[in-house]
Protein backbone atom coordinates (compact mmCIF):
# COMPACT_ATOMS: atom_id res chain seq x y z
CA UNK A 1 0.00 0.00 0.00
CA UNK A 2 1.08 3.09 -1.14
CA UNK A 3 1.74 5.86 1.72
CA UNK A 4 1.08 9.30 0.86
CA UNK A 5 3.81 12.04 1.59
CA UNK A 6 1.52 14.04 4.49
CA UNK A 7 1.06 10.88 6.34
CA UNK A 8 5.02 9.75 6.10
CA UNK A 9 5.98 13.54 7.49
CA UNK A 10 2.85 13.00 9.82
CA UNK A 11 4.89 9.91 11.07
CA UNK A 12 8.09 11.16 11.33
CA UNK A 13 6.69 13.88 13.46
CA UNK A 14 5.52 11.35 15.77
CA UNK A 15 8.31 9.50 16.04
CA UNK A 16 10.50 12.31 16.52
CA UNK A 17 8.42 13.50 19.28
CA UNK A 18 8.74 10.40 20.79
CA UNK A 19 12.74 10.79 20.91
CA UNK A 20 12.48 14.12 22.40
CA UNK A 21 10.32 12.31 25.70
CA UNK A 22 12.87 9.70 25.88
CA UNK A 23 15.69 12.13 25.49
CA UNK A 24 15.69 12.61 29.18
CA UNK A 25 15.93 9.35 30.06
CA UNK A 26 18.70 8.18 27.39
CA UNK A 27 21.22 9.30 25.31
CA UNK A 28 20.17 10.86 21.89
CA UNK A 29 20.73 7.93 19.29
CA UNK A 30 21.48 8.26 15.69
CA UNK A 31 18.11 6.99 14.62
CA UNK A 32 16.73 9.41 16.84
CA UNK A 33 19.00 12.34 14.71
CA UNK A 34 17.70 11.29 11.33
CA UNK A 35 13.63 11.18 12.57
CA UNK A 36 14.35 14.63 14.10
CA UNK A 37 16.22 15.98 10.88
CA UNK A 38 13.59 14.30 8.30
CA UNK A 39 10.24 15.61 10.47
CA UNK A 40 11.62 19.20 10.55
CA UNK A 41 14.37 19.40 6.95
CA UNK A 42 12.53 21.77 4.40
CA UNK A 43 15.00 20.89 1.56
CA UNK A 44 13.34 17.22 2.07
CA UNK A 45 9.87 18.71 2.39
CA UNK A 46 10.70 20.68 -0.94
CA UNK A 47 11.58 17.43 -2.64
CA UNK A 48 8.25 15.66 -1.32
CA UNK A 49 6.51 18.68 -3.16
CA UNK A 50 8.41 18.30 -6.26
CA UNK A 51 6.82 15.00 -6.40
CA UNK A 52 3.59 15.96 -5.79
CA UNK A 53 3.64 18.53 -8.23
CA UNK A 54 4.77 15.93 -10.91
CA UNK A 55 2.16 13.33 -10.44
CA UNK A 56 -0.09 16.23 -11.02
CA UNK A 57 1.37 16.86 -14.00
CA UNK A 58 1.36 13.08 -14.89
CA UNK A 59 -2.60 13.22 -14.44
CA UNK A 60 -2.42 16.40 -16.63
CA UNK A 61 -0.82 14.45 -19.32
CA UNK A 62 -3.21 11.76 -18.63
CA UNK A 63 -6.13 13.51 -19.04
CA UNK A 64 -5.31 14.98 -22.67
CA UNK A 65 -6.60 11.85 -23.90
CA UNK A 66 -10.00 12.89 -22.60
CA UNK A 67 -12.73 14.91 -24.36
CA UNK A 68 -12.96 18.89 -23.70
CA UNK A 69 -15.94 20.54 -23.70
CA UNK A 70 -16.09 24.28 -24.19
CA UNK A 71 -18.79 26.97 -23.56
CA UNK A 72 -19.26 30.28 -23.80
CA UNK A 73 -22.13 32.82 -23.97
CA UNK A 74 -22.40 36.85 -25.33
CA UNK A 75 -24.77 39.58 -24.97
CA UNK A 76 -24.90 42.29 -27.84
CA UNK A 77 -26.74 45.49 -28.33
CA UNK A 78 -26.53 47.32 -31.58
CA UNK A 79 -27.01 50.81 -31.83
CA UNK A 80 -29.77 49.59 -34.87
CA UNK A 81 -30.72 46.06 -35.66
CA UNK A 82 -30.56 45.03 -39.37
CA UNK A 83 -33.39 44.07 -41.86
CA UNK A 84 -33.09 41.35 -44.69
CA UNK A 85 -33.66 42.98 -47.77
CA UNK A 86 -34.22 41.00 -50.74
CA UNK A 87 -34.03 42.83 -54.09
CA UNK A 88 -35.09 40.83 -57.56
CA UNK A 89 -36.27 41.81 -61.05
CA UNK A 90 -39.29 40.61 -59.80
CA UNK A 91 -39.86 41.53 -56.58
CA UNK A 92 -38.68 43.36 -53.41
CA UNK A 93 -38.44 42.27 -49.60
CA UNK A 94 -37.44 43.80 -46.68
CA UNK A 95 -38.23 41.95 -43.10
CA UNK A 96 -38.79 43.53 -40.16
CA UNK A 97 -35.74 43.92 -37.58
CA UNK A 98 -33.49 40.74 -37.67
CA UNK A 99 -32.55 41.14 -33.86
CA UNK A 100 -35.59 42.12 -31.00
CA UNK A 101 -35.03 44.98 -29.47
CA UNK A 102 -31.94 46.06 -30.83
CA UNK A 103 -30.03 43.45 -28.88
CA UNK A 104 -29.51 39.65 -28.96
CA UNK A 105 -27.91 36.90 -27.00
CA UNK A 106 -25.95 34.33 -28.18
CA UNK A 107 -24.34 30.77 -26.40
CA UNK A 108 -22.42 27.86 -27.62
CA UNK A 109 -21.42 24.56 -26.26
CA UNK A 110 -18.62 22.44 -28.23
CA UNK A 111 -16.76 19.18 -27.60
CA UNK A 112 -13.88 18.30 -29.01
CA UNK A 113 -12.34 14.67 -29.01
CA UNK A 114 -8.44 13.94 -30.24
CA UNK A 115 -8.47 10.84 -32.76
CA UNK A 116 -4.76 12.02 -34.30
CA UNK A 117 -2.44 13.86 -32.78
CA UNK A 118 1.02 12.88 -34.17
CA UNK A 119 1.84 10.90 -30.78
CA UNK A 120 2.18 14.33 -29.00
CA UNK A 121 -0.21 12.78 -26.42
CA UNK A 122 1.76 9.41 -26.04
CA UNK A 123 5.38 11.12 -25.60
CA UNK A 124 3.84 14.02 -23.13
CA UNK A 125 2.56 10.99 -21.10
CA UNK A 126 5.98 9.18 -21.03
CA UNK A 127 7.61 12.50 -20.21
CA UNK A 128 5.49 13.22 -17.34
CA UNK A 129 5.99 9.69 -16.16
CA UNK A 130 9.77 9.81 -16.37
CA UNK A 131 9.57 13.25 -14.52
CA UNK A 132 7.82 11.85 -12.05
CA UNK A 133 10.48 8.62 -11.76
CA UNK A 134 12.80 11.75 -11.37
CA UNK A 135 11.43 13.58 -8.96
CA UNK A 136 10.89 10.65 -6.79
CA UNK A 137 14.50 9.39 -6.80
CA UNK A 138 15.58 12.63 -6.59
CA UNK A 139 13.85 12.82 -2.96
CA UNK A 140 15.06 9.38 -2.70
CA UNK A 141 18.51 11.02 -2.96
CA UNK A 142 17.89 13.96 -0.95
CA UNK A 143 16.73 11.74 1.94
CA UNK A 144 20.13 9.69 1.68
CA UNK A 145 22.25 13.17 1.76
CA UNK A 146 20.22 14.71 4.74
CA UNK A 147 20.94 11.31 6.44
CA UNK A 148 24.34 11.47 5.49
CA UNK A 149 24.72 15.01 6.80
CA UNK A 150 23.42 14.42 10.13
CA UNK A 151 25.85 11.22 10.65
CA UNK A 152 28.80 13.15 9.74
CA UNK A 153 27.41 16.02 11.95
CA UNK A 154 26.55 13.29 14.69
CA UNK A 155 30.28 11.96 14.37
CA UNK A 156 31.27 15.31 14.39
CA UNK A 157 29.83 16.30 17.45
CA UNK A 158 31.72 13.05 19.47
CA UNK A 159 34.93 13.81 17.88
CA UNK A 160 35.07 17.37 19.43
CA UNK A 161 33.91 16.20 22.60
CA UNK A 162 36.63 13.45 22.35
CA UNK A 163 38.93 15.82 21.68
CA UNK A 164 37.65 18.24 24.36
CA UNK A 165 37.69 15.16 26.78
CA UNK A 166 41.01 14.39 25.64
CA UNK A 167 42.83 18.46 26.23
CA UNK A 168 40.83 18.07 29.89
CA UNK A 169 42.62 15.06 30.37
CA UNK A 170 46.45 16.94 29.43
CA UNK A 171 45.45 20.10 31.36
CA UNK A 172 44.86 17.30 34.47
CA UNK A 173 47.75 15.54 34.05
CA UNK A 174 50.20 19.05 33.23
CA UNK A 175 48.59 20.64 36.11
CA UNK A 176 49.75 17.51 38.29
CA UNK A 177 52.90 17.58 37.03
CA UNK A 178 53.17 21.81 37.30
CA UNK A 179 52.36 20.94 41.11
CA UNK A 180 55.01 17.95 41.28
CA UNK A 181 58.07 20.05 39.71
CA UNK A 182 57.64 23.03 41.92
CA UNK A 183 57.21 20.92 45.27
CA UNK A 184 60.78 19.47 43.80
CA UNK A 185 61.87 23.05 42.79
CA UNK A 186 60.92 23.87 46.39
CA UNK A 187 63.09 21.36 47.89
CA UNK A 188 65.77 22.48 45.13
CA UNK A 189 65.90 18.98 43.25
CA UNK A 190 65.11 20.26 39.93
CA UNK A 191 66.44 23.12 38.03
CA UNK A 192 64.16 26.36 37.53
CA UNK A 193 63.83 25.42 33.71
CA UNK A 194 62.45 22.21 34.50
CA UNK A 195 59.13 24.42 36.11
CA UNK A 196 59.28 26.93 33.26
CA UNK A 197 58.83 24.21 30.63
CA UNK A 198 56.39 22.60 31.94
CA UNK A 199 54.45 25.99 33.04
CA UNK A 200 54.80 26.64 29.08
CA UNK A 201 53.46 23.23 28.53
CA UNK A 202 50.35 23.61 30.64
CA UNK A 203 50.04 27.49 29.21
CA UNK A 204 49.82 25.65 25.54
CA UNK A 205 47.67 22.47 26.95
CA UNK A 206 44.84 25.19 28.05
CA UNK A 207 45.06 27.39 24.81
CA UNK A 208 44.80 23.99 23.33
CA UNK A 209 41.67 23.10 25.63
CA UNK A 210 40.01 26.82 24.98
CA UNK A 211 39.73 25.79 21.28
CA UNK A 212 38.86 22.32 21.49
CA UNK A 213 35.92 23.72 24.09
CA UNK A 214 35.17 26.28 20.91
CA UNK A 215 35.14 23.56 18.56
CA UNK A 216 32.59 21.15 20.57
CA UNK A 217 30.18 23.64 20.70
CA UNK A 218 30.32 24.75 17.18
CA UNK A 219 29.77 21.30 16.19
CA UNK A 220 27.15 20.97 18.50
CA UNK A 221 25.22 23.73 16.83
CA UNK A 222 25.55 22.71 13.23
CA UNK A 223 24.53 19.47 14.23
CA UNK A 224 20.91 21.20 15.74
CA UNK A 225 20.77 22.90 12.60
CA UNK A 226 20.60 19.82 10.49
CA UNK A 227 17.83 18.75 12.73
CA UNK A 228 15.96 21.96 13.41
CA UNK A 229 16.68 22.01 16.69
CA UNK A 230 17.36 24.80 18.94
CA UNK A 231 20.93 25.70 18.49
CA UNK A 232 22.15 26.09 21.91
CA UNK A 233 20.63 22.96 22.88
CA UNK A 234 23.21 20.24 24.47
CA UNK A 235 22.01 17.24 23.44
CA UNK A 236 23.85 13.73 25.54
CA UNK A 237 24.80 11.45 22.20
CA UNK A 238 25.12 7.53 22.10
CA UNK A 239 28.83 6.94 20.44
CA UNK A 240 27.07 3.36 19.28
CA UNK A 241 26.99 3.74 15.53
CA UNK A 242 24.76 0.63 14.25
CA UNK A 243 25.64 -0.38 10.99
CA UNK A 244 24.57 -3.50 8.72
CA UNK A 245 27.13 -6.42 9.23
CA UNK A 246 26.01 -8.32 6.36
CA UNK A 247 27.06 -4.81 4.34
CA UNK A 248 30.26 -4.82 5.60
CA UNK A 249 31.45 -8.60 5.12
CA UNK A 250 30.13 -8.16 1.21
CA UNK A 251 32.78 -8.25 -1.57
CA UNK A 252 33.71 -5.16 -3.49
CA UNK A 253 32.25 -6.80 -6.55
CA UNK A 254 28.74 -7.41 -5.12
CA UNK A 255 28.85 -3.89 -3.31
CA UNK A 256 29.45 -2.34 -7.25
CA UNK A 257 26.63 -4.07 -8.05
CA UNK A 258 24.12 -2.83 -5.44
CA UNK A 259 25.64 0.68 -6.19
CA UNK A 260 24.41 0.45 -9.86
CA UNK A 261 21.33 -0.95 -9.22
CA UNK A 262 20.06 1.17 -6.17
CA UNK A 263 21.55 4.45 -6.13
CA UNK A 264 18.55 7.30 -6.41
CA UNK A 265 20.81 9.92 -8.52
CA UNK A 266 21.65 6.92 -11.44
CA UNK A 267 17.36 6.17 -11.73
CA UNK A 268 16.76 10.20 -11.30
CA UNK A 269 19.11 10.66 -14.06
CA UNK A 270 18.20 7.89 -16.56
CA UNK A 271 14.32 9.46 -15.81
CA UNK A 272 15.58 12.97 -16.30
CA UNK A 273 17.25 11.76 -20.06
CA UNK A 274 14.24 9.60 -21.24
CA UNK A 275 11.92 12.45 -20.52
CA UNK A 276 13.57 15.03 -22.69
CA UNK A 277 13.78 12.37 -25.65
CA UNK A 278 10.11 11.61 -25.19
CA UNK A 279 9.40 15.95 -24.96
CA UNK A 280 11.41 16.18 -28.03
CA UNK A 281 9.16 13.39 -29.69
CA UNK A 282 5.97 15.59 -28.44
CA UNK A 283 7.47 18.95 -30.24
CA UNK A 284 8.20 17.08 -33.02
CA UNK A 285 5.04 15.70 -33.17
CA UNK A 286 3.22 19.61 -33.76
CA UNK A 287 4.41 19.30 -37.45
CA UNK A 288 2.10 16.25 -37.91
CA UNK A 289 -1.32 16.68 -38.85
CA UNK A 290 -3.94 16.89 -36.03
CA UNK A 291 -7.42 15.32 -36.24
CA UNK A 292 -10.37 15.90 -33.57
CA UNK A 293 -14.12 15.15 -33.79
CA UNK A 294 -16.06 18.11 -32.92
CA UNK A 295 -19.59 18.27 -32.05
CA UNK A 296 -21.59 21.46 -30.45
CA UNK A 297 -24.82 22.87 -29.72
CA UNK A 298 -25.65 26.84 -30.54
CA UNK A 299 -27.94 29.33 -29.52
CA UNK A 300 -29.10 32.82 -31.23
CA UNK A 301 -31.73 35.00 -30.91
CA UNK A 302 -33.28 36.27 -33.95
CA UNK A 303 -36.22 36.95 -35.86
CA UNK A 304 -35.92 35.68 -39.29
CA UNK A 305 -34.34 32.78 -39.28
CA UNK A 306 -36.93 29.50 -38.66
CA UNK A 307 -35.11 28.29 -35.38
CA UNK A 308 -32.97 29.78 -33.10
CA UNK A 309 -31.10 26.43 -31.79
CA UNK A 310 -28.72 24.49 -33.66
CA UNK A 311 -26.40 21.30 -32.93
CA UNK A 312 -23.51 20.58 -35.35
CA UNK A 313 -20.64 17.32 -35.64
CA UNK A 314 -17.66 17.49 -37.74
CA UNK A 315 -13.82 17.01 -37.98
CA UNK A 316 -11.09 18.95 -37.82
CA UNK A 317 -8.18 18.52 -39.24
CA UNK A 318 -4.74 20.91 -38.74
CA UNK A 319 -1.41 20.53 -40.18
CA UNK A 320 1.28 23.07 -39.53
CA UNK A 321 3.24 22.79 -43.10
CA UNK A 322 5.71 25.44 -42.10
CA UNK A 323 6.74 27.06 -38.87
CA UNK A 324 9.83 28.87 -39.39
CA UNK A 325 12.02 25.82 -37.96
CA UNK A 326 10.64 26.45 -34.62
CA UNK A 327 9.56 22.56 -33.84
CA UNK A 328 12.88 21.51 -35.34
CA UNK A 329 15.07 23.26 -33.36
CA UNK A 330 13.42 22.84 -30.06
CA UNK A 331 13.41 19.02 -30.76
CA UNK A 332 17.15 19.41 -31.57
CA UNK A 333 17.82 21.37 -28.09
CA UNK A 334 16.01 18.37 -26.40
CA UNK A 335 17.21 15.79 -27.57
CA UNK A 336 21.07 17.14 -27.17
CA UNK A 337 20.25 18.04 -23.83
CA UNK A 338 18.66 14.17 -23.63
CA UNK A 339 22.28 12.55 -24.74
CA UNK A 340 23.83 14.89 -22.23
CA UNK A 341 22.04 13.60 -19.39
CA UNK A 342 23.03 10.46 -21.11
CA UNK A 343 27.19 11.23 -20.85
CA UNK A 344 26.09 12.75 -17.40
CA UNK A 345 25.26 8.91 -16.17
CA UNK A 346 27.94 7.26 -17.76
CA UNK A 347 30.45 9.76 -15.65
CA UNK A 348 28.47 9.03 -12.55
CA UNK A 349 28.30 5.22 -13.09
CA UNK A 350 32.31 5.50 -12.84
CA UNK A 351 32.14 7.64 -9.67
CA UNK A 352 30.02 5.71 -7.95
CA UNK A 353 32.13 2.73 -8.50
CA UNK A 354 35.03 5.01 -7.22
CA UNK A 355 33.12 6.21 -4.43
CA UNK A 356 32.32 2.61 -3.09
CA UNK A 357 35.38 1.37 -3.45
CA UNK A 358 36.91 4.24 -1.43
CA UNK A 359 34.53 3.58 1.30
CA UNK A 360 35.06 -0.14 1.49
CA UNK A 361 38.73 0.70 1.64
CA UNK A 362 38.44 3.05 4.40
CA UNK A 363 36.08 0.53 6.47
CA UNK A 364 39.02 -1.90 6.58
CA UNK A 365 41.58 0.81 7.20
CA UNK A 366 39.66 2.33 9.97
CA UNK A 367 38.91 -1.83 11.55
CA UNK A 368 42.82 -1.93 11.27
CA UNK A 369 43.73 1.49 12.41
CA UNK A 370 41.17 1.00 16.06
CA UNK A 371 43.14 -2.80 16.50
CA UNK A 372 46.34 -1.26 16.58
CA UNK A 373 45.30 2.26 18.38
CA UNK A 374 44.02 0.20 21.72
CA UNK A 375 46.97 -1.38 22.27
CA UNK A 376 49.32 2.11 21.23
CA UNK A 377 46.65 3.79 24.12
CA UNK A 378 47.16 1.11 26.63
CA UNK A 379 51.28 1.54 25.85
CA UNK A 380 50.91 5.22 26.32
CA UNK A 381 49.41 5.46 29.13
CA UNK A 382 51.51 2.91 31.18
CA UNK A 383 54.68 4.86 29.36
CA UNK A 384 53.19 8.41 31.31
CA UNK A 385 52.89 6.40 34.04
CA UNK A 386 56.88 5.25 34.48
CA UNK A 387 57.71 8.44 33.44
CA UNK A 388 56.75 10.33 35.92
CA UNK A 389 57.48 7.72 38.57
CA UNK A 390 61.34 7.68 37.15
CA UNK A 391 61.04 11.45 37.06
CA UNK A 392 59.95 11.62 41.12
CA UNK A 393 63.09 9.98 42.03
CA UNK A 394 65.28 11.80 39.57
CA UNK A 395 66.13 8.92 37.00
CA UNK A 396 64.10 10.85 34.08
CA UNK A 397 63.57 14.46 32.33
CA UNK A 398 61.45 16.86 32.45
CA UNK A 399 61.38 16.36 28.39
CA UNK A 400 60.76 12.86 28.74
CA UNK A 401 57.31 13.26 30.78
CA UNK A 402 56.00 15.91 29.03
CA UNK A 403 56.90 13.63 26.11
CA UNK A 404 55.00 11.07 28.11
CA UNK A 405 51.97 13.43 28.13
CA UNK A 406 51.64 14.43 24.74
CA UNK A 407 51.98 10.80 23.61
CA UNK A 408 49.16 9.92 25.77
CA UNK A 409 47.04 12.31 24.35
CA UNK A 410 47.77 11.49 20.37
CA UNK A 411 47.18 7.59 21.59
CA UNK A 412 44.07 8.73 23.07
CA UNK A 413 42.93 11.15 20.36
CA UNK A 414 43.99 8.25 16.91
CA UNK A 415 42.33 5.39 18.92
CA UNK A 416 38.77 7.50 20.10
CA UNK A 417 39.30 8.87 16.07
CA UNK A 418 39.76 5.52 14.78
CA UNK A 419 36.55 4.17 16.36
CA UNK A 420 34.50 7.00 15.01
CA UNK A 421 35.74 6.69 11.60
CA UNK A 422 35.19 2.91 11.71
CA UNK A 423 31.55 3.82 12.55
CA UNK A 424 31.42 6.57 9.77
CA UNK A 425 32.97 4.73 7.15
CA UNK A 426 30.17 1.83 7.31
CA UNK A 427 27.38 4.35 7.30
CA UNK A 428 29.24 6.51 4.43
CA UNK A 429 29.89 2.47 2.58
CA UNK A 430 26.07 2.32 3.34
CA UNK A 431 25.17 5.16 1.35
CA UNK A 432 27.38 4.42 -1.40
CA UNK A 433 25.51 1.22 -2.30
CA UNK A 434 22.06 3.22 -1.95
CA UNK A 435 21.25 1.38 1.29
CA UNK A 436 21.05 4.49 3.55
Amino acid sequence: MRVSPPLRRTAACLLAAAALAARGAAAETLQQAWQMAIANNQTLAAAAADVRGARASLRAARDARWPTVDTSVGYTRLNASPQLDVVTPGFTFRSGPIFKDDQYVSGTVQVKVPLYAGGKITAGMHAASQALTGASAQEQATLSDLKLAVAQAYVGVLRARSGLAAANASVKSLRAHVSDVRNMFQRQMVAKSDVLAAEVALANAEETQVSAENAAQDAVAGYNRLLGEPLGRSPSLDPRLTVDPTLLGEPLSALVRQALASRSELKGLAAQSSALAARARAVTANRLPHLALTGGYTHFDNQILDRQNFSMVGVGFTWNLFDGGVARNEAEALRSESHAAGRRLDDLRSQIELQVRQDWLAVRAARARVAASRQATAQAAENLRISRELYGVGLASNTQVLEAVTLDVQATNNHDNAVLDEGLAGIELAYAVGAL
